[in-house]
């Protein structure tokens, strides 16, 4: 593996292009989100001063305490929030944050364009849905998802970009990536979320437009 991260992103960047270019897709047509969670504002600097721009972080207070000062440093980032979210981070999530990706249920849903109408703020936002249909795990059911996004889109009025999954730890990826390409497809959604550090090439290959990648930027992290 590459030493800095920096190395690491350049690596990675290269991956994704020659997945674009394999499977067909439009060069520069994945975006990449870093995922810094966990991570300082110092180990981000270095990513930052290498042109990346686009950022995922999974908790709202974490992003809160260090992202403002980075702003300031760097022109131009995006933000997105890449975890679950509580109807009562609303308020600070709509303040942070430049699109959702965890949309999977009514009451965020609502309390998310309440607040985005109060800021005047209208987020992008993906639902997530939970294609391996773990108990664990966030996110709307397949069978339910297009109903779901009907809601969000129809009666709440978000605007909802496209959908996000998290496929299971211990099957392939492929099926789910297959699932969630399809589900977007019948309801007219452009971007998919979807892929990580260990199966973003194969995510580019059924379409994703976003791929969450943190350790294969940052290098493993130490949750203490």
């Amino acid at each position: 593996m590459a030493e800095t991260a920096t190395d690491r992103l350049t690596c990675v960047t290269a991956e994704i292009r020659a997945a674009e270019a394999e499977y067909g897709r439009a060069a520069g047509s994945v975006t990449v989100i870093a995922v810094s969670k966990t991570f300082s504002g110092e180990e981000i600097r270095p990513v930052l001063a290498a042109g990346q721009r686009v950022f995922g972080e999974n908790r709202v207070q974490e992003a809160m305490a260090k992202w403002p000062g980075l702003r300031a440093d760097f022109p131009g980032i995006e933000l997105h929030l890449i975890g679950p979210l509580q109807s009562n981070k609303a308020k600070e999530a709509v303040a942070i944050f430049d699109v959702i990706h965890t949309v999977d249920r009514e009451k965020i849903a609502r309390a998310l364009k309440s607040e985005m109408d109060r800021q005047g703020r209208h987020l992008p936002c993906f639902v997530q849905v939970n294609t391996g249909e773990e108990a664990q795990k966030a996110g709307i059911a397949p069978a339910q998802t297009d109903a779901f996004v009907a809601f969000c889109r129809d009666e709440v009025g978000l605007d909802v970009a496209g959908l996000m999954c998290i496929p299971p730890v211990e099957e392939a990826p492929g099926p789910h990536f297959a699932l969630l390409q399809k589900i977007a497809a019948r309801n007219g959604l452009a971007q998919l979320s979807m892929g990580m550090s260990s199966d973003f090439p194969i995510a580019v290959g059924f379409g994703a437009t976003h791929v969450r990648v943190g350790s294969a930027i940052f290098g493993s992290r130490d949750y203490g």
